[in-house]
């Protein structure tokens, strides 16, 4: 049993990607927890697609094309919610029409950029494997970043979270909290892209943060437990993929939503096979 935990572990490849799977595991249960309490699901999916379009801008450029996307992920959430201000529409119809738009520049762009060397599946559905060393110390910096601004402002961005009228009223600076969440939510897509990819980090994002909600009532301990389950599902999943040559990125996203299928049946207060009945 050991060797098969130690055998994956010769190969510098796996050290890298199970390193950067237990930093995305903390910090995307940690942004992924506000997301859930705040029912912004729909804003992962909106920025995850969106951030591809500043990847050929930057490219062509020359630039880090983790800055293009950062970028690319703010003006997205920016236009978002210059609309919602400005008219009466269903929040979810305009992330779906940013969404498609956003999708569409990013694909007009590699084709009008002649950007053909960039990879756009890679950055879709992820490759783990492919994580440098360069790629781990980029998530390391941007996991400290955002876990020291949650732990300096976890009681402005609690009360936010639960009562964004009652912390305007307050005169907390609701604006730039609301564009510091922005950033937090981009940054930890930027940091996903190469891990699973665009479209498959909604789950590394929600999934884990969903689970812990199953199990416990407290925002911090939410976090917690998810991070915990973002490790595990992370790891599990980078060995299913060296064992069972699965890919990797949705080895650990199918891991997750085994996580959460057990505390939906046997979590002790809301588990459907061990509640209470009336």
């Amino acid at each position: 049993m050991l060797n098969l935990l130690i055998e994956p572990l010769k190969f510098e490849f796996m050290r890298n990607a199970i390193a950067v799977g237990i930093l995305l595991g903390i910090l995307c249960a940690v942004v992924g927890s506000y997301l859930i309490v705040q029912q912004m699901g729909m804003m992962v999916d909106m920025i995850a697609h969106s951030v591809l379009a500043g990847l050929p801008v930057a490219f062509s450029l020359g630039f880090n094309i983790s800055i293009g996307a950062f970028i690319s992920g703010i003006i997205s959430a920016v236009i978002m919610a210059w609309i919602q201000s400005q008219s009466r529409l269903k929040i979810d119809a305009v992330m779906a029409l940013i969404l498609s738009t956003f999708l569409a520049i990013s694909v007009t762009l590699i084709s009008l950029l002649r950007t053909t060397k960039l990879d756009l599946d890679g950055f879709l559905f992820g490759n783990i494997l492919s994580v440098a060393p360069a790629d781990v110390q980029q998530t390391f910096v941007i996991t400290l970043i955002i876990l020291v601004a949650v732990k300096l402002l976890y009681k402005e961005l609690l009360f936010y979270t639960f009562d964004p009228l009652g912390a305007q009223a307050s005169g907390l600076p609701v604006n730039w909290i609301y564009l510091g969440m922005i950033s937090a939510i981009t940054l930890t897509i930027v940091a996903s892209l190469q891990t699973v990819g665009a479209l498959l980090v909604i789950s590394l994002l929600i999934g884990p943060g969903i689970t812990a909600y199953l199990l416990v009532k407290e925002l911090h301990l939410m976090m917690g437990l998810g991070a915990i389950i973002g490790i595990t599902a992370s790891v599990t999943g980078m060995y299913l993929s060296y064992y069972f040559n699965m890919p990797s990125g949705a080895a650990i996203v199918l891991v997750i939503f085994g996580l959460f299928l057990g505390a939906l049946l046997f979590s002790p207060s809301q588990g459907i096979l061990t509640r209470k009945r009336g």
